[in-house]
């Protein structure tokens, strides 16, 4: 049995506070235009809530992963959009985990007091998609910098980051020699990097996620941004996965709850017939079901939370959180809009969009399938699908 998680009550109390501020009708004007909420951004971070998981010593708060969790979780509750900025929590524990005390003592401070934002991860590429052993980005190194020749997509934020963490192939790939092996992680420092061999290139998406392609093309990166030992990127990576399908699982819960309490409410208040919608078992069984599997979600959360803080592999809890918690902010979605009708698409009820926004979470970071093929392979021990 695992110890319990605690609930950050005081968090969620406070950041719901800072949430309010942030109505509907901001992220409406956000999204009508595809602008990045850097005014929510900013607010976050001079509230300390970005910085929640660096540790003290260098300017944060540092809290285990369960507040981080709270405070995803909240935001999306509010009906805000954590999107903006939630990559800075799980990219942050790559360069905490694995860096130098040079590279945590230069960019960590900087990075919890808003100076600098770390909020791009260059990863997945057009030819490859999840299968990261197969990308073509590579970085050789000359002298005493790296040589970055490649391209990146759905490298989300690239345009609002100063920084971006990258995986790119620093040894050849040959054969006999296992995929994975062979990468490495780079910290690019973009502020320098644009226009000097890096450009960026938006992609517009059916939500407003800021999401872009990045084309490097022969980039001078300083060895000294080698985060870790060559050639063991892949396995740093893998690494924060865990913390980022439990924090993105967290982030579908609190979009579940929004969306539940958003029905319960129309169904309450509308009539038709002369009685309230709700009073009808057609409008109350769904949305009963989607409160349902959304506790079911928000448990297997909490299980893998417990077992990350304790030390342990929660592989397959955080696969399963973020399995569960996105198919119950997606049913949720769902029955919100089924329950609002014809209002549910329009935009000022804030349901079309936070619709949008969530369906995001059934393809990222990591496909339903994918997370059905680790299940079938590492737990239930059946032949490799792929």
């Amino acid at each position: 049995m695992t110890e319990a998680v605690d609930d950050y009550s005081d968090i969620r109390e406070a950041v719901t506070k800072l949430c309010r501020r942030f109505p509907g009708e901001y992220w409406r004007a956000q999204d009508r235009e595809m602008a990045y909420p850097k005014e929510f951004v900013n607010a976050l971070t001079e509230a300390g809530w970005l910085s929640i998981l660096i540790p003290e010593e260098y300017g944060g708060a540092g809290l285990p992963l369960s507040a981080a969790a709270a405070v995803l979780e909240e935001i999306q509750r509010t009906g805000c959009n954590g999107g903006a900025c939630h990559a800075q929590m799980y990219t942050m524990g790559t360069l905490l985990r694995h860096g130098s005390a040079e590279q945590k003592g230069k960019y960590l401070p900087a990075i919890a007091s808003g100076e600098l934002r770390l909020q791009a991860f260059g990863v997945t590429e057009p030819t490859s998609g999840t299968d990261t052993g197969a990308l073509k980005t590579t970085a050789r190194l000359d002298g005493d910098h790296f040589i970055v020749k490649g391209q990146k997509i759905w490298t989300s934020r690239a345009e609002y980051s100063d920084l971006m963490l990258l995986l790119a192939r620093t040894t050849p790939l040959t054969e006999g020699v296992k995929k994975t092996d062979g990468l490495s992680v780079l910290l690019v420092d973009m502020r320098d990097a644009i226009g000097n061999g890096l450009t960026i290139r938006p992609i517009r998406t059916m939500m407003n996620h800021a999401t872009t392609e990045v084309f490097f093309d022969d980039l001078r990166v300083p060895a000294d941004n080698l985060i870790g030992e060559e050639g063991k990127g892949f396995r740093y990576i893998l690494s924060g996965m865990n913390a980022e399908r439990i924090l993105i699982a967290s982030e579908c819960v609190g979009d579940a709850k929004w969306f539940i309490e958003k029905a319960s409410n129309y169904a309450k208040e509308r009539q038709v017939f002369g009685r309230p919608i709700g009073q009808n078992q057609g409008i109350q069984f769904p949305i009963a079901k989607a409160y349902a599997n959304m506790r079911a979600a928000e448990l297997m959360v909490r299980e893998a939370l417990s077992l990350y803080e304790s030390g342990k592999n929660p592989g397959a809890e955080a696969n399963m959180a973020k399995m569960l918690a996105a198919d119950a902010s997606n049913e949720a979605a769902n029955v919100c809009i089924q329950t609002h009708g014809g209002f549910g698409f329009a935009e000022e009820y804030d349901v079309e969009r936070k619709f949008r926004e969530t369906r995001l979470y059934q393809v990222a970071p990591i496909s339903t399938n994918l997370i059905l093929s680790f299940l079938s392979e590492h737990v239930l021990g059946l032949p490799r699908s792929y």
